[in-house]
């Protein structure tokens, strides 16, 4: 939709949401410069504590695209060591934490257990919990936060800690891990929920320190085996939520030290090293922090010899480590005290690693660094025009699909290219029946597209990042630049969804697609411009409708949330970005339901949007309609529940031509069962009333493979025409914009023999 067309949320909203329920990994509008804060529903800036935020739970979902965007691209925190979307992983293997509980565990959780016991009793409650029951405890706010988390509660379970580790025996028999969890929730709610919670002072402080101490002086936290994992991985995260990364510096460098991969992969030990590069990261935002590292730079040594010596990881499952070890390094690179230490660690790394292949990651994360600290030495590192390095060294696939998409991608074969170029242009023809525009918006000039596909959710996470400067924890990017500037490219990002190989898919294609194609027809200026007001229910709700429905797939997350009943209609107009529910499953109810139910409606709301008038559309809705409907949809939703969302809706077609002539196209009609031998054409022709602002011209169904030309000036061959779609079959799209008075032409070349296509003309 614009220069910043970006989902972004407050940190509160960004991080709790991670807690509450799975949802579909969708793609980003984002901006190709720095964003701006957060918007909070009344217009008004969202808040943001200063400092790092404590962590979400372990195995809470996260979505692909989690909405955690920094103030700046240099601030991406380290990455884990799954980069799938929440829900992938949640459906296709147990957590580390399911696979502990096991179907017997399962209790029973009351918020009121722990909100109603203090000390030892409290304490006894917790170590018999099960993991799920005090991971659903991070979301808590209000009076039940308080009740669990004020300081008196959180010292009691400190202390506790403390005595448990003392004797820690190198796994969960002992309830250690209950009791670290329960210490994360709580320094997670009291971020997020000061007021609710209370202040946290000196007194929790000591006791925190004291069970630290405890667990991480125990002999078994240095445990290499299973049972002592995920114990001291919760442990490392801890000391980041209680923002003792000064004092636990020690721990960090013992943990990079001892690492060795042959024993601690094995042992799951992994996740439990990967979190040292939080401590790290958010420890920049902690007082002290880096005195500390420049009075013992050893940290510095730490982390280059970990990246070093760890190199073969690279190409991997665990190159990650790697990556996040040489990131923490040159984020070092910032502090005009540790330059003269770090940049020849830096360098060497660099040196190691090359623009393409196997060492690629640790390359762009040195260069990244070298980017945003040391720009000006940057060919003493050999990292100068870093993106152009990589761009040539990674995205090597370049076709076009049609005179509006070109596909540019890491590793896509022609069979691939073939069937994602397929879905693109057999879009179009879909969203402009549904939306019924009459061209681009006014002063829109993206009139191509960029698709970049890059190889995996990991290669999109570090790669994208490092060529296109944004922040990657999400599912896929639309990058809209400004429509009206002369020469804009207009791009979006995405990847290949590595975990249904060898089945192939594009996580998001569709979804992506829908943002360019509706920001080009249907919202006016920039992205900036459609957030003055609420839009986000229109513009990632279409997104997503028309990511199910084109591809005839049932969105079950949002027939599970309509079963909920959750929102009014008129509540959803006023939907921002933040709760990932709302704006994205919701989103798709809403536009579903305006759609099938209210069509003038929407054609009414486009009308405006299409316009740039922002406040006509909002009084449409929150004043024209306002409740009128609420009680309609409320009944819908019970019948989208029952099923009636299952199935996807029919999209009108077009009728057919009513010309004797089956050459002969109209304005908004189609011709069926179309044919041609092999090396013949199916000509066309279609007057062009004057002052017509665009002709569009789209071919689908049938057998075979046939091609599309136009020609303004005489019938369109293969010799002579102004443009053509050429694709591997028949989904074949031309559109012309301000096309002269009079006659044009157009054909379909038969490449392979075709029949039973359809040729739809619109005006």
């Amino acid at each position: 939709m614009s220069p910043a067309r970006l989902l972004r949320l407050p940190q509160l909203a960004r991080l709790l949401t991670l807690l509450l329920s799975l949802f579909l990994a969708v793609g980003l509008f984002a901006p190709q410069s720095q964003a701006a804060p957060a918007a909070a529903p009344g217009g008004a800036p969202s808040p943001a504590p200063a400092g790092p935020a404590p962590q979400p739970a372990t195995g809470s979902p996260e979505r692909g695209d989690g909405e955690r965007q920094f103030a700046s691209a240099d601030q991406r925190a380290p990455l884990s060591l799954d980069t799938r979307p929440a829900e992938v992983k949640a459906t296709t293997a147990p957590t580390t934490t399911s696979l502990r509980l096991g179907a017997a565990a399962q209790q029973a959780c009351n918020t009121g257990d722990f909100t109603g016991r203090t000390g030892g009793d409290l304490v006894q409650h917790i170590k018999a919990a099960d993991i799920q029951c005090i991971n659903s405890l991070f979301p808590l706010t209000g009076a039940d936060a308080r009740g669990a988390f004020r300081e008196e509660q959180m010292t009691t379970v400190a202390y506790a800690l403390r005595d448990a580790a003392g004797g820690y025996p190198g796994d969960n028999s002992t309830s250690v891990e209950q009791l670290v969890l329960y210490l994360r929730a709580g320094y997670f709610a009291q971020w997020y929920h000061k007021d609710d919670v209370g202040p946290y002072g000196t007194a929790l402080q000591t006791a925190i320190r004291a069970g630290l101490d405890a667990f991480f002086g125990s002999a078994h936290s240095r445990d290499v085996a299973a049972g002592n994992a995920p114990i001291l991985g919760e442990s490392v995260t801890l000391i980041d939520s209680a923002q003792e990364n000064v004092r636990y510096l020690p721990v960090v460098k013992r943990l990079l030290t001892d690492y060795t991969s042959a024993t601690w992969n094995p042992a799951g030990l992994a996740w439990s090293v990967n979190p040292v590069f939080t401590v790290l990261f958010r420890g920049h935002q902690v007082a002290g922090f880096d005195a500390a590292v420049e009075a013992d730079p050893s940290v510095l040594d730490t982390l280059s010899s970990f990246a070093s010596r760890n190199n073969d990881l690279l190409g991997g499952d665990y190159g990650v480590l790697v990556y996040n070890a040489t990131k923490e390094l040159g984020r070092f690179l910032k502090d005009p005290a540790l330059q003269a230490k770090v940049r020849p660690l830096v360098k060497a790394l660099a040196a190691q690693a090359a623009p393409n292949g196997r060492t690629v990651f640790q390359w762009a994360a040195a260069a990244e660094a070298v980017g945003f600290y040391d720009a000006a030495n940057c060919s003493y590192y050999g990292t100068c025009n870093a993106a152009d390095q990589l761009k040539a060294g990674v995205l090597k696939v370049n076709d076009t699909c049609s005179p509006s998409i070109k596909l540019i991608a890491q590793a896509l074969d022609a069979t691939q290219l073939g069937t994602a170029c397929t879905s693109l242009t057999g879009q179009d023809a879909y969203v402009h029946s549904v939306v019924k525009d009459n061209g681009p918006v006014k002063d829109d000039g993206n009139t191509t597209i960029e698709v970049v596909v890059f190889h995996s959710s990991l290669d999109y996470q570090v790669l994208a990042a490092a060529i296109y400067g944004i922040d990657t924890n999400n599912g896929g990017m639309y990058l809209e630049g400004d429509p009206a500037k002369a020469g804009n490219q207009p791009r979006f990002l995405c990847y290949e969804a590595e975990w249904v190989r060898p089945a192939f898919q594009i996580w998001n294609l569709n979804h992506e697609y829908t943002h360019y194609l509706d920001g080009r027809f249907d919202m006016y200026g920039d992205f900036n411009a459609g957030m003055t007001t609420p839009t986000v229910w229109w513009v990632e709700g279409f997104a997503e409708y028309v990511s199910y429905s084109y591809r005839k797939v049932a969105d079950d997350a949002a027939i599970a949330a309509a079963a909920r009943h959750a929102y009014k209609l008129s509540d959803l107009f006023d939907t921002v970005y933040g709760d990932q529910d709302r704006v994205y499953r919701w989103g798709y109810l809403a536009v579903r339901y305006m759609l099938e139910q209210h069509r003038p409606d929407v054609d009414a709301l486009l009308a405006k949007y299409r316009v740039g008038d922002w406040a006509g559309a909002r009084t449409l809705l929150k004043t024209t309609i306002g409740t009128r409907y609420d009680a309609g949809f409320d009944s819908w939703l019970t019948a989208c529940a029952n099923g009636a969302c299952a199935t996807n809706p029919t999209v009108p077609q077009l009728p057919e031509c009513a010309a004797a002539d089956p050459r002969a196209l109209d304005a908004n009609c189609a011709r069926s069962n179309v044919a041609a031998t092999t090396g013949n054409y199916a000509h066309f022709y279609l007057l062009v009333p004057a002052g017509t602002k665009q002709v569009k011209i789209t071919t689908s169904g049938g057998t075979g493979n046939g091609d599309l030309y136009y020609n303004p000036a005489g019938w369109a061959y293969t010799g002579s025409y102004a443009t053509r779609s050429a694709g591997p079959d028949n989904s074949e799209t031309l559109t012309v914009t301000n096309p002269p008075a009079g006659y044009v032409y157009f054909s379909l070349y038969a490449q392979q023999g075709f029949g039973g296509v359809t040729v739809t003309s619109e005006i």
